[in-house]
Formats: C-alpha cells, sequence, structure tokens
C-alpha cells in the first residue's frame, strides 16, 4: 500500500495480502502516532484505515468514475496497542450504479474484532485516469 495513490492510505503504511473482486485484505503495524493518550489505536485511526480501505476495494470493480464516502458508521469493539499487527478487510456487499456499500473490520492477531464499520460510497463526477 506504500505506492496507493491515496496519500493517507500511504501514511497508513498497511501491507496487501489479498486483492480479489469486491474485497481487500491489508495488514497494519500500529504505530505510536496512530494511538490516543492510553497507548491503545486512536479511533480516528482506525476509521481512516477502515474508510482508506473501503475506498481502494471500490477500485478492484473497475468503475469509470470515482467513488467518495457519504457516510461511515464505525463501532470500536477492543483495543489495539503499539506494535501489535492488525489485519483489515473491506468487503463491497451491494454494487449499485451510483451507490456502493461496503463493510469493513479490524481484527487482532487473536481474532478479537476491534472495530467494524459500514458505508455508502458514491460516484462522483471525476473520471479516472487509469
Amino acid at each position: 500500500m506504500s505506492s496507493s495513490i491515496s496519500p493517507m492510505g500511504r501514511w497508513l503504511n498497511g501491507t496487501l495480502r489479498s486483492a480479489e473482486y469486491g474485497r481487500l485484505v491489508v495488514e497494519y503495524l500500529v504505530r505510536d502516532e496512530m494511538t490516543n493518550p492510553a497507548g491503545v489505536l486512536h479511533g480516528g485511526a482506525a476509521a481512516a484505515i477502515l474508510d482508506d480501505l473501503i475506498g481502494a476495494t471500490v477500485f478492484t470493480l473497475g468503475r469509470e468514475y470515482a467513488y467518495t464516502s457519504v457516510n461511515l458508521t464505525v463501532d470500536f469493539l477492543h483495543a489495539a496497542r503499539v506494535g501489535e499487527v492488525i489485519t483489515a478487510s473491506s468487503d463491497v456487499i451491494r454494487e449499485g450504479k451510483n451507490i456502493i456499500h461496503g463493510e469493513g473490520r479490524i481484527v487482532a492477531a487473536d481474532g478479537k474484532i476491534i472495530a467494524k464499520c459500514s458505508t455508502n460510497l458514491i460516484q462522483t463526477s471525476v473520471k479516472l485516469a487509469f
């Protein structure tokens, strides 16, 4: 993910583990700058991981136009600490003409769900160059 077209995605610096139509799986190392004062993954960082990953998953659909999130509902369920490797996955649940619904999860190595989300993305008027 270090060559992502998303500056946020590059900063998050995940390692792509799996990619297929409508699904991505990426591992992230929880770094100090991704944590809150309690030393655990910041909710904003978790939301950024999920939002960025689902946005990247839309590219697997091969659409002609860019999509952008119109909402993001995140449930924070468990903590992840500095140095832990977490795995985020995203899935396109419904692929409409103008609206795409996606879901994502961040899971710890022990299988505990750190966060999960659902989101809707809408087609923009920006035509993709690739």
